[in-house]
């Protein structure tokens, strides 16, 4: 039986996993033909995109994909107090998928055969099953844990998804092993007492690497309660890995000492585990350092209004970076362990010698769009830039010592880990629609800047942007002006793109004036259900809309994105770096 249903958890989780890819090879295929048909098409030539053909298309996206699990809260996080939290709610999509491999995973644990006369034999049956299957958990465990999981690509699932997943398997897997270790102290309590089992934890090699094991697991847990977690982020990640290597090293000693047939799967989670650290050092060596470009890759910290950072790390090679990537970074003399995941904003490639042919525009190319005929990928390094908020901790301290250089930049030496998902291509939408909150604007530019030279060049089917970008004060607009003038000055922008700013707390609301027709500013919050039916009433072609910001603009927009599925099609994409 243990065997028949280690079997059925893994084909559920490779049937599961092999739906997801029928899907969005299907998807791949719809927007590849849209985009090649609409590509030379005019904006009003695109009326067959923008029409829902099937009404369980629309319905299935409002009233599940799109859904919350309530009314509306998603992505807002549960606050109980200025400094803790119990983190975010899981969409109705995901909370239907995890219900089912918990309650299943419970219902495989408890199909026991219930008509033996002797109960311990029962509780012995329940012992090898629990621990069957938390062994067995644990290698989708480890998959899903990775940055550099193969599924993310794969699937176009965001790491956000397979982080909330890990969460829960993680949960699943510590109440097997409770079960496990609590059915062996059951009946050996039978046998010989508290005594008993004491002596055998203190001497018995095999039971003492299994109680260490279990041990490693219960504190995970008790770390990772989402109060905790959210206050002392940096110090439980740290904490996390530790007994994470911990609860590895006691569960294959445990299984090797016994030669329990579950070694095997144990070996493959240490392998995995391993591999994913060792891809994530090689992938820090190949982009941060180099013989002939600039040695390791260093970074300028420049201070910014309004409490934030623009960071420009220049890496010693040439690296092709996708619209919507984003990497992880670390910075010497700021705790060098420490790595946390930011948009990236803006790309620019240049030559490591000033006599290689390289012309304007190759300069301003980025994202890895461009054809460069005129620098070779060896000849070049590249100038990747972000805009970091100061929140707390690494952020804050960041902050702090660029402000204390001003007006200089600060120059530090750090480190690029990435580039990371750019798996969305929106080249196939008629019409999209970015909403970005305060920082939030480093995840859309680069769409931006993409689409519009696709549009002059007629290889994208992209003919009206449309961005929305709040933020609280008119001094963070210079976060990102330098990019954004750039983007004001290409080819093609004043046909296609329209821009509304709203400064949600102006100093004083008359001065927030708009320059222009396409440029337009607002005080106060936008009223982001209104501001989506007026784009829907003048569709072009298929739509889609994305958002990158606070919890609580993005479970506006989804919501407003799901009260206009019925009037045509309409995807929504969402951004979020939750923990």
């Amino acid at each position: 039986m243990n065997n028949v249903f280690r079997k059925t958890l893994w084909w559920s989780l490779g049937v599961l996993a092999m739906l997801i890819l029928l899907v969005r090879l299907f998807q791949r295929w719809k927007a590849h033909m849209r985009h090649m048909t609409a590509m030379n098409l005019l904006g009003e030539q695109q009326v067959y995109w923008t029409k829902n053909r099937y009404n369980w298309v629309w319905k299935l996206k409002r009233n599940l994909l799109y859904a919350p699990l309530g009314r509306k809260r998603h992505n807002r996080e549960i606050r109980l107090s200025s400094a803790l939290n119990m983190g975010t709610l899981p969409s109705r999509f995901h909370a239907i998928l995890l219900s089912a491999f918990v309650l299943s995973n419970i219902s495989y644990m408890l199909t026991l055969n219930y008509n033996r006369a002797d109960k311990y034999s029962l509780v012995a049956e329940l012992r090898g099953r629990s621990g069957d299957l938390a062994i067995v958990n644990m290698i989708a465990l480890i998959i899903l844990a990775g940055r550099n999981n193969p599924l993310i690509p794969l699937l176009q699932i965001s790491f956000d998804t397979y982080n909330l997943i890990h969460r829960w398997m993680g949960r699943i897997v510590v109440l097997e092993v409770i079960v496990h270790t609590a059915a062996w102290a059951y009946v050996k309590h039978a046998a010989s007492g508290w005594s008993g089992i004491w002596k055998m934890i203190g001497t018995d090699p095999f039971t003492s690497w299994g109680t260490v094991g279990t041990v490693a697991l219960v504190l995970i847990v008790l770390t990772s309660l989402s109060p905790v977690r959210h206050a002392f982020y940096e110090t439980f990640l740290n904490v996390h890995i530790l007994l994470a290597c911990t609860a590895i090293l006691g569960a294959w000693l445990h299984c090797k000492i016994s030669k329990l047939p579950q070694l095997p799967y144990i070996k493959a989670v240490l392998c995995l585990w391993v591999a994913e650290r060792v891809a994530r050092m090689a992938r820090l060596a190949w982009y941060n350092y180099s013989l002939k470009g600039k040695g390791w890759t260093k970074a300028t910290i420049q201070a910014l209004p309004g409490d934030a950072c623009r960071v420009t790390l220049h890496l010693p090679k040439k690296v092709n970076i996708k619209p919507g990537s984003h990497a992880y970074l670390r910075f010497s003399t700021l705790n060098v362990w420490e790595s946390h995941p930011f948009s990236i904003a803006w790309v620019e490639y240049k030559a490591i010698s000033p006599t290689l042919p390289f012309n304007k525009m190759d300069s301003i190319s980025s994202m890895g769009s461009e054809k460069q005929p005129h620098l070779k990928a060896k000849d070049a390094v590249t100038d990747v830039s972000f805009v970091i908020h100061a929140q707390t901790g690494l952020t804050k301290r960041l902050f702090d010592k660029a402000n204390h250089c001003r007006p200089q930049a600060l120059t530090l030496t750090a480190a690029f880990e990435g580039p990371y998902a750019g798996h969305h291509s929106l080249d196939s939408y008629g019409h999209v629609v970015l909403f970005a909150g305060s920082s939030g604007i480093t995840h859309q530019i680069p769409f931006i800047k993409h689409l519009i030279k696709g549009y002059s060049e007629k290889s994208v089917a992209t003919r009206k942007i449309v961005l929305v970008w709040i933020v609280r004060d008119a001094a963070h607009l210079e976060w990102v002006r330098p990019w954004m003038d750039r983007v004001l000055q290409m080819q093609g922008r004043r046909e296609v793109l329209v821009i509304k700013l709203f400064v949600t707390r102006p100093n004083n609301p008359r001065e927030i004036v708009s320059p222009s027709n396409t440029v337009q500013m607002y005080p106060g919050r936008p009223n982001i259900k209104l501001i989506l039916q007026n784009e829907v009433r003048g569709q072009t072609g298929a739509m889609c809309v994305t958002v990158c910001g606070p919890g609580g603009l993005a479970d506006n927009v989804r919501e407003a994105v799901r009260e206009v599925q019925e009037h045509g099609v309409v995807d929504f994409i969402e951004e979020s770096f939750t923990w």
